[in-house]
């Protein structure tokens, strides 16, 4: 009798490892493993990573590398959109967990899987991002959490996993680290607080660079596509071009405070070198090429955007309605911006684009006009100031 066939979400650490032994020997799955790379593994990490799946005897692993879908399908949105949760973080982890959730799916789909799991918790975002992935993408294929549903303690997988002759050093680290090509998370007792900050050796990247460097990053429709005036092979290759660049400087380092999928208040820190950076200096292309009103609806609509994303409404319709509306508005975006770059800090200098609309030809701004008069000044303002002066003279008393 053929064993029914699960697909995990694997990482390699204590939760997943606990979810194969348990899921294989205690439940009867032949399980097939999946780890998403959206950024944050090198080649000997995802090697070392395979090697764990095998010896844990799962059917098959393999690793997926969704960064270019990843890019064309979200960061290059978030980029048009200037996507900052709560004016503060690029939403580095939970745009990600889309894509690994939409490739474990895919996968599920390709090999007719019975069922999938994840290692999630009942205590995050991601429980609710991966599961309702699944609901739309697989419906009728039961989704398995153990860690969740047993609400099991390191201390209960490590002894579990014990008794199965797996043996690691499960210490738990002091902190907590995700990275992804749109920034890194960082979680630590700190974050557990509202007072305290991270400690320096916490942040992944270490300052190294302290001598103030001058750099120009090339848009293009909206995508960043080079810097100093050479373009990259691709805006992915621009993105970890610039993170090579800034990161050592310690740019892109904060704690993001906002509102979690179940309710609770949540602190993370992060540093996100290159996405604040492109965000920013995409934002000040866009003041000088688009109209004030394509700013004002671009802001609207970008928020909303980076609001479902988070909640893990990515597949819903009307995120392809945004998208559109958000790229539309990008055909103009064309430039360069200058930035100077300094320990803990980067200042955005000026730009340059064939479609400045800031153009002296028009007028220089208290200075002089060249389109209009005077007296087109002097009726133009009577007529704005005409229905508030209405309204005060039939209401002065």
């Amino acid at each position: 009798m053929n064993k029914k066939k699960l697909v995990l979400a694997f990482s390699g650490g204590l939760d997943t490892t606990y979810c194969v032994k348990y899921l294989s020997e205690e439940c009867g799955y032949e399980v097939h493993t999946v780890i998403v790379d959206t950024g944050g593994f090198s080649q000997e990490e995802l090697n070392d990573i395979e090697q764990k799946a095998y010896e844990l005897g799962v059917a098959k692993h393999i690793c997926v590398n969704q960064v270019p879908k990843y890019y064309r399908e979200c960061i290059r949105y978030m980029i048009y959109g200037n996507v900052l949760k709560n004016n503060t973080y690029p939403l580095s982890v939970s745009a990600e967990r889309m894509f690994q959730a939409l490739a474990i799916a895919d996968y599920a789909r390709e090999i007719n899987a019975d069922a999938v799991a994840h290692g999630s918790t009942g205590a995050g975002n991601d429980q609710v991002r991966f599961d309702i992935v699944f609901h739309i993408l697989l419906p009728g294929v039961e989704i398995i959490t153990p860690i969740r549903d047993m609400k099991l303690s390191r201390e209960q997988e490590i002894e579990y996993l014990k008794s199965k002759g797996v043996q690691r050093d499960w210490a738990k680290a002091a902190y907590s680290i995700n990275k992804g090509i749109w920034g890194t998370s960082v979680g630590g007792k700190e974050t557990l607080t509202s007072y305290e900050y991270l400690p320096e050796h916490a942040w992944p990247t270490p300052i190294t660079k302290h001598t103030p460097e001058e750099i120009t990053l090339e848009f293009e429709k909206g995508e960043p596509v080079g810097i100093n005036g050479i373009r990259a092979a691709d805006p992915v290759a621009a993105i970890l071009w610039l993170r090579e660049i800034a990161q050592p400087f310690g740019i892109g380092r904060d704690i993001h405070v906002g509102d979690t999928i179940i309710g609770i208040k949540g602190r993370v820190g992060f540093e996100a070198a290159a996405p604040l950076i492109i965000i920013k200096a995409h934002h000040l292309l866009e003041k000088h090429t688009l109209t004030k009103w394509q700013l004002y609806w671009k802001d609207q609509l970008a928020n909303w955007y980076g609001t479902m994303l988070h909640e893990g409404q990515f597949l819903d319709p009307v995120m392809r309605d945004i998208e559109a509306f958000l790229e539309h508005t990008q055909q103009y975006v064309t430039g360069s911006v200058r930035i100077s770059l300094a320990p803990q800090r980067f200042q955005l200098l000026g730009i340059r684009s064939p479609h400045d609309l800031m153009s002296s030809k028009f007028g220089s701004y208290g200075e002089m006009n060249n389109t209009w008069s005077g007296t087109d000044v002097r009726g133009f303002s009577k007529i704005m100031a005409n229905q508030t002066m209405f309204h005060h003279l039939i209401n002065k008393s």
